[in-house]
């Protein structure tokens, strides 16, 4: 089924969108920016037309007014400030909506923008009473410019519903413009698209008009094009300079004919005018040149993908992976040795396959750390403080569901940074800081996990507050001993907050238990570090994918489980000698106390344990801890399958997988069981 085109008009201007607040945001910082100025206006000038296209002609309207406003500045006749930034964003706010969800749109809202708008471009400011107006000067006659044009059209540019004669008339409409059509590119009549343009136009066009005029006429097709427009001084010149400069013919070409076809370099060392050695670096550049632009050629195109099809490509990659563990276990059990070299190859296939196709839903973590420009300076002008985000680390890759899934915790996460933690410019300087506090998010690969961390350089968390509190909403008891991990972990729990007052920010307690269960259920942990006055630092821990993932097979009495790979440490013989039954033990691993938990009893499992059993120490954040199970069954390429609504609240399991054999293993959630180990000991210490 193809896809609606208005879909694919929508998903096409939400990438404007963005590009339009980025530049939106880097004009604050440099407003005299040409290119940032001139990429609003495209933007702005490509959702209009392409919505009017499809019939947006709300969101077109109002557009067209915004577009006026850029162009103005394009001129000159108008300059950056923070009001018209600050409007000019809020209007994209409103263009998002009367495309996304026209129906919800407030039209009395659009209207106040655009009356906010007109204030800012035509207004000005009042002149003090008194005061004498300065001379207006005599208006200048506009100056007329000269451009060589070059003009190739793409192959396709009539099925896409354009008409070539139209875009000329265009520019004949902006001045004297002599063209000249190239009809070299066009085939024979047995070989000839009856639908291609393979005519290019070559001439002058002078205008009053500035370049990026004549680009416009041509913004739908600029991607796609060979546009070449280069300024040139009116003057007569000789045929052979025309020729030259156009590019049509080489100038050593013409010197050979006229001076008896001597290359000119030679004639230049003969005349000494220059040295053998600048010739020579003269020919090498020209060489570097020419290389460069035939790899420039060939750079790697890309190609969009909807993301349906990538969730069912990744699907088919699931059950061929559940296929061929089935297809490696009849080999194991067979003699065959054709049998067996083929499943190799299959299973090598396979493996590159999955990886393969885990890379294709890779995207790079910078698209979602640049959306949290706009919640920054929009809070910090809410809450009257200066703060600046930075970001490193955003070529890191991430599976594009967990990044899609990142949005709103992140997002709970900086706005509780800018909240609780920046100080506000007076109180920064009264402890020697600079006034303006920085949000900083990095991430960084570590194994087959991303860590992703929220810094600020703010005042840090107060213990003593958040101890407090957690004795008030009756989290912990007065006398209750806690590291600072544990007490950090009481402002994930619901209703907690240490806000004085209640704020449009935060102060209601609602936000941070929605991070830990969003993070959760990523199957990712939250690490928090503060210190008093440097500020606090949370730390995501999360997996690259959420599809396929390599996994420890283990047995515990009749059942196997899924242990994921990227937390186990390391597999060792339990020491009986060292434990005194019951649930939770302690191992001296290298003079190491590593607590461990016998599966066998925490699952409730019938039968005698194995006579040798083994311990998967297994780590969740800075914690270590052991599993203790029967038997250890090796690797597996983990499916990860949703558990049923009936098991989605079983604490200790993320997910299921299917084995070779058709039965279900399931995948344990290693840190819920290391939260249920803390759990239990809390109980215990409580007795």
């Amino acid at each position: 089924m193809s896809q609606d085109p208005v879909d694919t008009f929508r998903a096409e201007a939400a990438e404007l969108f963005e590009q339009l607040e980025a530049s939106l945001l880097d004009m604050e910082s440099d407003p005299n920016n040409r290119e940032l100025i001139d990429g609003a206006f495209r933007a702005l000038h490509t959702i209009k037309g392409s919505g009017a296209m499809f019939g947006f002609e709300q969101a077109a309207a109002f557009t067209h007014h915004v577009e006026n406003a850029f162009d103005l500045l394009r001129k000159g006749e108008l300059s950056v400030t923070p009001a018209l930034i600050e409007v000019a964003l809020v209007a994209k706010d409103h263009i998002r909506i009367l495309i996304d969800a026209p129906e919800t749109a407030d039209l009395f809202k659009g209207d106040m923008i655009l009356g906010d708008l007109a204030s800012i471009v035509g207004g000005s400011a009042p002149r003090p009473i008194g005061e004498t107006p300065a001379p207006t000067a005599a208006p200048q006659k506009p100056q007329r410019h000269t451009y060589r044009l070059h003009i190739g059209l793409p192959r396709d540019v009539m099925m896409n519903g354009t008409n070539p004669l139209l875009l000329i008339g265009e520019l004949r409409a902006m001045g004297e413009c002599t063209l000249v059509a190239g009809t070299d590119a066009i085939p024979s009549l047995e070989e000839i698209d009856p639908y291609g343009c393979y005519v290019t136009w070559d001439g002058l066009l002078t205008t009053e008009q500035p370049k990026s005029a004549i680009e416009d006429v041509f913004i739908f097709q600029l991607d796609d094009m060979q546009l070449s427009i280069e300024e040139v001084e009116v003057e007569p010149k000789l045929l052979g300079e025309i020729l030259v400069e156009r590019g049509d013919v080489a100038p050593e070409t013409v010197k050979d004919l006229v001076d008896g076809q001597q290359r000119l370099g030679t004639m230049l060392v003969k005349e000494g005018l220059v040295s053998p050695d600048k010739l020579s670096a003269a020919l090498a550049e020209q060489k570097h040149l020419k290389n460069e632009q035939e790899r420039a050629s060939k750079e790697t195109t890309s190609i969009k993908v909807q993301a349906e099809k990538l969730d069912e490509l990744m699907d088919h990659v699931g059950e061929l992976v559940i296929a061929q563990a089935r297809l490696r276990q009849i080999a194991d059990r067979s003699r065959d040795l054709a049998l067996k070299s083929i499943v190799e190859e299959i299973e090598r296939l396979s493996n590159q396959l999955r990886d393969t196709s885990t890379g294709i839903r890779m995207v790079p973590i910078g698209s979602l750390f640049s959306r949290f420009r706009r919640l920054v300076r929009d809070l910090s002008n809410e809450l009257g403080k200066q703060i600046s985000l930075t970001w490193s680390g955003e070529e890191t890759e991430l599976d594009k569901t967990v990044i899609e899934r990142l949005h709103d915790p992140l997002v709970h996460l900086i706005r509780n940074s800018i909240d609780h933690g920046v100080e506000t410019p007076d109180e920064r300087e009264k402890v020697g800081k600079s006034r303006e506090g920085n949000v900083h998010l990095s991430a960084v690969h570590s194994g087959a996990q991303v860590l992703i961390s929220i810094k600020d350089d703010g005042k840090g968390l107060d213990k003593a507050r958040i101890r407090q509190k957690g004795i008030e909403n009756g989290l912990i008891t007065e006398d209750a001993e806690l590291s600072d991990n544990e007490l950090f972990k009481l402002i994930f729990e619901a209703g907690f907050s240490t806000a004085q007052k209640i704020t449009n920010v935060s102060g209601r307690g609602v936000g941070m238990d929605v991070v830990r269960r969003m993070i959760e259920a990523l199957r990712g942990v939250i690490e928090i570090t503060s210190s008093p006055g440097e500020g606090a630092t949370f730390t995501l821990r999360l997996p690259l994918t959420l599809a396929i993932i390599d996994g420890l097979l283990v047995r515990v009495a009749g059942e196997k489980y899924v242990i994921p790979l990227s937390a186990v440490e390391e597999c060792i013989e339990l020491d009986e000698a060292n434990s005194q039954g019951g649930k939770r033990d302690f191992l001296n691993i290298r003079g190491d106390l590593v607590p461990f938990v016998r599966l066998r009893t925490l699952f409730k499992l019938q039968g005698p344990a194995e006579l040798y059993q083994k311990v998967v120490v297994v780590s969740a954040g800075q914690f270590r801890f052991g599993l203790v199970v029967d038997q250890l069954l090796g690797g597996h390429q983990t499916v990860i399958k949703s558990l049923s609504h009936l098991h989605a609240n079983v604490p200790t399991f993320s997910g299921a997988t299917i084995l070779g054999d058709g039965t279900v293993a399931l995948i344990l959630d290693i840190p819920k069981l290391l939260e249920l180990g803390q759990l239990d000991e809390g109980q215990q210490k409580a007795s």
